[in-house]
């Protein structure tokens, strides 16, 4: 692929997620640009085949979050366009997308240790045999949103409505207490480990998303044997699924250094202040490599017929 090829960010998008996707795609835009590529940005709608068409669209960029972005749908159509595109393919977005789904997959993958979890649907029986605190998290959802901790039996109820009004199937995990870390992905080779320290001890939407509220380690202040096992759970988790390009998992790591995995993410934000750039940088890798690295990976399934 040479820089001659049209490129189409596509940001935006129509998710709950979409305000931080403009911010990713914007970054990712400008950094394409900086290199001389020809970039279209493409706010993504109901109407993205015939802008893919109109605009000449050889290669598409992904920067979206959440729903239809993420979860394989716009993977799928790209597929069916022929248009080449970074990041996982159908069955492997759509797989990390649904929290459920992923913890599923990975239950016998060696060295990914998983927090113990109950699922539960709107209008069965709130559990009550639970032990407290619990994560409350609506299983395809990202960005922190819609995720609460509950303290009490008597807070889990609202929790359960509103992760419920979000998603018809609801996680409730134990909450692990430690460090938090998130360890990406690039190309099948583990990148620096960054440790989030949030100022309220819970990474939820204000403390990932309000500027002061949480403090980023890259190379994170743990030992190097657990960095090297969450490294390695993420490489599994990442292989597992059959993922491509970049991802990023998160982690808790537990007092006796045992790395807990909480989710992957196929599409991690990208821009100059994001975690997966973050950790690039500790190698060396400024974002404008790191955006066109991705973007020279990009690919889609050949025609059988």
């Amino acid at each position: 692929m040479d820089r001659s090829k049209r490129v189409g960010v596509l940001l935006g998008g129509l998710s709950a997620e979409r305000p931080i996707s403009l911010k990713t795609g914007h970054a990712v835009a400008d950094a394409l640009g900086r290199l001389g590529w020809s970039v279209v940005e493409i706010d993504v709608g109901r109407d993205l085949p015939a802008r893919l068409l109109a605009e000449g669209i050889e290669v598409a960029w992904i920067a979206l979050h959440g729903r239809f972005g993420e979860d394989g749908c716009v993977q799928g159509l790209l597929e069916v366009m022929g248009i080449p595109y970074t990041g996982s393919g159908v069955r492997a977005s759509a797989v990390a997308m649904d929290k459920i789904a992923t913890k599923r997959a990975l239950a016998a993958v060696p060295g990914v240790v998983q927090a113990r979890d109950v699922v539960w649907h709107p209008g069965q029986p709130i559990p009550s045999d639970l032990q407290f605190p619990v994560v409350v998290k609506p299983a395809n959802a990202g960005s922190t949103i819609g995720i609460t901790k509950v303290d009490h039996p008597e807070a889990l109820g609202a929790a359960l409505d509103m992760a419920g009004s979000m998603d018809p199937a609801v996680l409730i995990e134990e909450f692990v207490v430690g460090d938090e870390i998130t360890a990406p992905i690039l190309f099948d080779a583990p990148l620096p480990i960054v440790r989030i320290v949030p100022d309220s001890g819970f990474f939820d939407f204000e403390a990932k998303y309000t500027k002061g509220k949480t403090r980023y380690e890259v190379p994170a202040t743990i030992a190097r044997d657990v960095a090297a096992r969450a490294q390695a759970a993420s490489l599994a988790a990442h292989r597992a699924l059959g993922c491509r390009g970049l991802t990023r998992s998160d982690f808790i790591v537990r007092p006796d250094g045992t790395p807990v995995f909480l989710e992957i993410n196929t599409l991690p934000g990208m821009t100059a202040t994001s975690l997966s750039p973050m950790a690039a940088g500790q190698l060396g890798i400024s974002f404008e490599a790191l955006c066109e690295r991705i973007l020279l990976e990009a690919s889609c399934m050949r025609p059988e017929v």
